[in-house]
């Protein structure tokens, strides 16, 4: 899917808005998540298929006469599915998974459309890489902007896969925030409403609860761009841009900024000196050297971080 390659490389060579801490609800039927740690997976497959005593038994004279376990027999009898048991299994060992029901209707969103394939867990090793990085324990508090020299390369992909991998984590919450305020997508990665958002905080003017949850994936919200404004790169220049990224810094535990490609501007420079730490996204086959020594350039003299590059292979 990707490759991480290392900052320190040399150019050439790489190519008060905030909610509360609310406790996360239940992502399916009625099951208390938070009471399923001793519980067997059997008792949370029967609680969430309200399997009868009848069918349990069955269930179990399977397991009995073939040797198999009790989630396996209930998928050899049709009475459960296998993302079934993948969501019981989750419950167990804390694992914040969207069941079918709740995935959004996205092929981008492949760390929680394909949680447990090859892509995702791609996500997952540039996951710890980004964490060490940016967000060691005791470093100073940083958002990081995923950045590219051009459109086409992938910063939405990577920024919303990132941002869902962070969440599963589990126990903290992450934000991602759309400033791409020349053409936002994450709103319909999600499919979440953009009728207000960043552009109407940095305007003034923003209702409230412009920070939205992501359903079926707990601890995950997002702050959209909301109207598309006809002045982008004067809204991000402004003090309160910077204001609002280190107070939301501090009130989340991951923040994961979208920019818009630097052919467009020098908005991905700007936010990224407003974020602290920056991540580079390039195109395997399409992205230029020059365009990307451009941009790396023009994060010299700055504050940033800079955590690496990846080379996004799609």
């Amino acid at each position: 899917m990707a490759k991480f390659r290392d900052s320190e490389l040399d150019a050439p060579s790489v190519l008060d808005a905030a909610p509360a801490r609310p406790a996360p609800p239940a992502a399916r039927g009625d099951i208390d998540e938070t009471a399923t740690q001793d519980r067997s997976i059997g008792d949370i497959i029967r609680e969430l298929r309200n399997l009868s005593a009848e069918q349990v038994e069955s269930v179990l004279a399977y397991q009995r006469e073939h040797g198999v376990r009790f989630g396996e027999a209930a998928v050899a009898l049709k009475l459960v599915t296998t993302d079934d048991v993948m969501y019981a299994l989750a419950q167990q060992f804390h694992y914040p998974y969207a069941p079918e029901e709740n995935r959004k209707d996205c092929p981008e969103l492949v760390a929680l459309n394909q949680p447990f394939g090859v892509q995702a867990e791609a996500f997952r090793a540039l996951r710890s890489q980004v964490i060490m990085r940016v967000w060691a324990e005791h470093a100073p508090r940083k958002a990081l902007a995923v950045i590219s020299a051009d459109h086409g390369d992938g910063k939405t992909f990577f920024a919303a896969n990132l941002a869902v991998s962070l969440a599963q984590l589990g126990g903290g919450r992450t934000l991602l925030v759309d400033a791409n305020l020349r053409g936002p997508r994450q709103h319909e990665v999600f499919g979440l409403d953009n009728h207000s958002g960043l552009s109407g905080i940095l305007s003034g003017r923003a209702d409230k609860d412009v920070i939205q949850p992501v359903a079926g994936v707990p601890g995950l919200f997002v702050l959209g761009a909301g109207t598309t404004p006809p002045n982008p790169l004067e809204l991000v220049e402004r003090p309160a841009f910077g204001l609002l990224m280190r107070e939301l810094a501090a009130k989340f535990d991951h923040v994961v900024v979208d920019t818009p490609a630097a052919r467009s501007g020098a908005d991905a420079s700007v936010i990224s000196a407003r974020c602290g730490a920056a991540i580079v996204v390039a195109r395997k086959d399409e992205s230029r050297v020059a365009a990307l020594q451009d941009l790396m350039a023009s994060l010299d003299g700055t504050a940033v971080r800079l955590a690496g590059v990846v080379v996004n292979e799609l």
